[in-house]
């Protein structure tokens, strides 16, 4: 008999989660209101809900978000803002899931004013297939500097969009 599969989320401690998360943005963008809104939600929602954990580190963490030459950088400090570890992650990887996203999510800001709401519910669902995809994504990706739960990779895939948006 072929043993059984691994778990889908790893078992983690309560320490292992997010308590701050910014992001740090150089150049100040002014972001239309619903890039905004998606922002303060991703970020309020992360810190009520979130597991995030760092091999060989002890939580809870902050985590300060930035894009620099073309990386995502990690910057996970302790609950006192004391750097722990920074890394980066590779954007070009992200580069055609991200561009997917905007496109479905302009539509779907466009829906909302002018369509009807079967036609709203079909564009969101696709919204929501690419965000859960760009979040499995940094999840696969980040698996062996952090480990980070569904909804987790969920709500910082939003918070990468937002770095990305620049107008």
């Amino acid at each position: 008999m072929p043993p059984d599969p691994p778990p889908e989320e790893p078992l983690l401690k309560e320490t292992d989660r997010l308590v701050g998360i910014t992001l740090d943005e150089r150049v100040f963008v002014r972001r239309r209101p619903e890039v905004e809104h998606e922002r303060a939600v991703a970020i309020f929602d992360l810190l009520e809900d979130n597991r995030f954990a760092v091999p060989g580190l002890e939580g809870p963490f902050r985590l300060v978000l930035s894009l620099e030459d073309n990386r995502l950088i990690f910057d996970i400090r302790d609950e006192a803002n004391r750097e722990l570890v920074r890394f980066g992650l590779g954007m070009t990887a992200f580069r055609t899931l991200v561009k997917d996203y905007f496109m479905v999510c302009e539509s779907y800001f466009s829906a909302i004013r002018t369509m009807s709401p079967s036609q709203i519910e079909a564009i969101d669902m696709g919204r929501r297939a690419l965000h859960n995809e760009g979040g499995s994504f940094l999840r696969q990706r980040l698996r062996e500097r952090a480990v980070i739960d569904h909804d987790t990779g969920r709500r910082l895939f939003t918070l990468l969009c937002v770095l990305h948006v620049r107008a």
